[in-house]
């Protein structure tokens, strides 16, 4: 679908002010306009995506698209929903949703652990699950075939998680809650994994070196923490592919946040993009996996 008007992305935001950053990298990735609104809530919707949907005609509907972003993920989620439910017919503009990073970055680490490890032979532990970005990466381990340790503080939260997951589609064989509040499982599920990805808040640490040090078959550990100390204590920020020797000869890959953060800025931009090429791109965590794909 082509179409010579102008590019208008449209950001809608929960927050009180727009996200400067999405604002500077849909700059970055050629939009002719960027209308931005801040405080959004699911009843602001309808009226802002029928104010898009009927100012053009249907062939260039695609010169338009809507960006949901916000430091919420959850408040993102209902604008998501929200803006769906306002389409009709051919009524419709492409829609991307990545309220606080959350799929851009949850579809990299995926992408950069892939590099070095198949995800359907992998033993995944992916370190404070519950968060909005190790939900994603949960997923989309999961359906990509890898047996995915489901972390939390809490062993209930991490079973609830699980259930969740299993409700949206995933194998439940490839799921198994790991809880901080047992110790034995945790030591067990970190001695096990062939892959750790470490999804917390920023500034608090999760595994402890004397931790990573007892993981026997750990081949790559990723570190989503940008901020000290980090998730994966000796997982430096900057890492990139990082070789690590163990004792016994094994070697280890790690990335840290801003290692994995080229590749997330990468999607972010191409996903953008996409927006343009028709009016029925949805762009959430799994599509963006694949257009990461297709820029390694």
């Amino acid at each position: 679908m082509m179409s010579s008007k102008p590019k208008i992305l449209i950001q809608l935001d929960p927050d009180k002010h727009c996200s400067a950053f999405d604002a500077v990298v849909a700059v970055d990735a050629g939009v002719d306009h960027l209308f931005q609104y801040s405080s959004v809530t699911a009843n602001d919707v309808r009226s802002i995506v029928h104010g898009a949907i009927f100012t053009r005609g249907v062939e260039d509907l695609c010169s338009t698209g809507i960006f949901i972003g916000g430091t919420d993920v959850g408040l993102g989620e209902k604008l998501y929903r929200e803006v769906m439910a306002s389409f009709f017919g051919p009524m419709k503009v492409s829609v991307m949703l990545d309220s606080n990073g959350a799929n851009s970055t949850a579809a990299a680490a995926v992408l950069c652990c892939e590099k070095h490890l198949p995800l359907k032979e992998a033993t995944l532990l992916v370190v404070a699950a519950t968060g909005p970005v190790g939900r994603r990466v949960c997923r989309m381990a999961a359906a990509l075939g890898a047996h995915v340790l489901v972390h939390s503080r809490s062993t209930k939260k991490a079973e609830g998680l699980c259930q969740e997951l299993v409700a949206a589609g995933s194998n439940a064989a490839n799921l198994t809650p790991v809880g901080t509040d047992n110790p034995s499982v945790m030591a067990e599920s970190i001695e096990k994994c062939s892959a750790m990805i470490a999804c917390g808040a920023a500034g608090i640490q999760l595994i402890s070196s004397a931790q990573l040090a007892s993981a026997k078959h750990l081949r790559v550990a990723i570190d989503l923490n940008a901020v000290p100390p980090n998730g994966i204590e000796g997982v430096k920020a900057t890492g990139k592919a990082i070789e690590k020797k163990g004792l016994d000869g094994s070697v280890r890959i790690e990335y840290g946040a801003l290692g994995v953060g080229g590749l997330k800025m990468k999607i972010h931009k191409a996903a953008i993009g996409q927006l343009f090429e028709s009016n029925g791109n949805v762009l959430d965590a799994e599509q963006m996996l694949e257009i990461g794909r297709g820029l390694s």
